[in-house]
């Protein structure tokens, strides 16, 4: 039996992946990779086998049992088994059920962090995501579908808010926040590929995003990022990212 690392690539920078995780990469037998992992990355396991597992939201992606499967059989052949997962492997990852499976297997496994794209976002932004005065909560979500939840109002209570995978639900995303009880004036950020080449950055009202007016600035091929509160708010004189008055004056 081989040992299995499950590593966080981190936001997409191959430089901003662990040195411990580039260190396992190196060492790496087998590679079982996502799809948002950048190719430069995977240039760190030069020598191993690499094997596409990723998960994309609308396209064809491996079904999560079939990658437990594929996890386990390749510990079974080889000593270094590396799990790659963009961001951080415990948040919004399904880490959870690959370590389910190597426990029923019986092998070896061993998780390392790696920088959740809400940290990245918020550094590309130059924006804190608690900020004296003004946040003192964060939540990290992904898209409820239901109409009015729990989980919602527990959303609309944290000050600073961040959706993954919202790109193509943040209208709704942000109608619901607005009928329980978040400002229509509220701002937002949304950052597309962030810490990469193609990396990009619009800001726009909560209002705004729920009359669907940024998702002609959005593009489908990338990874992007919802942040929603008054610590993202553009400062006087200040420019981040693109502006979606100026995009829409262009257009």
């Amino acid at each position: 039996m081989g040992k299995v690392y499950l590593i966080g690539a981190g936001p997409g920078a191959a430089d901003l992946i662990t040195v411990r995780g580039a260190r396992l990469l190196g060492a790496a037998d087998v590679v079982l990779h996502d799809a948002l992992v950048e190719p430069e990355m995977l240039e760190y396991a030069a020598h191993a086998r690499k094997i596409a597992v990723g998960k994309r939201c609308g396209q064809l992606s491996t079904a999560q049992q079939f990658i437990n499967k594929q996890i386990v059989d390749a510990a079974r052949e080889h000593a270094v088994v590396v799990r790659l997962k963009g961001g951080d492997p415990m948040l919004f990852g399904r880490a959870d059920e690959e370590m389910r499976a190597l426990e029923a297997a019986g092998i070896e496994y061993e998780v390392v962090p790696g920088i959740t794209a809400a940290l990245a976002s918020a550094a590309s932004l130059k924006r804190s995501l608690t900020l004296r005065g003004v946040s003192r909560s964060v939540a990290l979500a992904t898209h409820s579908r239901a109409a009015d939840t729990q989980a919602i109002r527990e959303q609309v209570n944290a000050d600073s808010l961040v959706f993954y995978m919202g790109r193509d639900s943040g209208p709704e995303i942000a109608q619901q926040l607005i009928d329980a009880g978040r400002d229509g004036h509220t701002p937002v950020a949304i950052v597309e590929a962030c810490s990469t080449a193609r990396e990009r950055m619009l800001t726009l009202t909560l209002s705004a995003l729920a009359c669907g007016e940024a998702q002609q600035w959005l593009d489908a091929s990338q990874p992007s990022l919802l942040m929603i509160g008054e610590a993202f708010a553009v400062r006087n004189g200040e420019q981040v990212g693109a502006s979606l008055d100026a995009l829409l004056s262009a257009a």
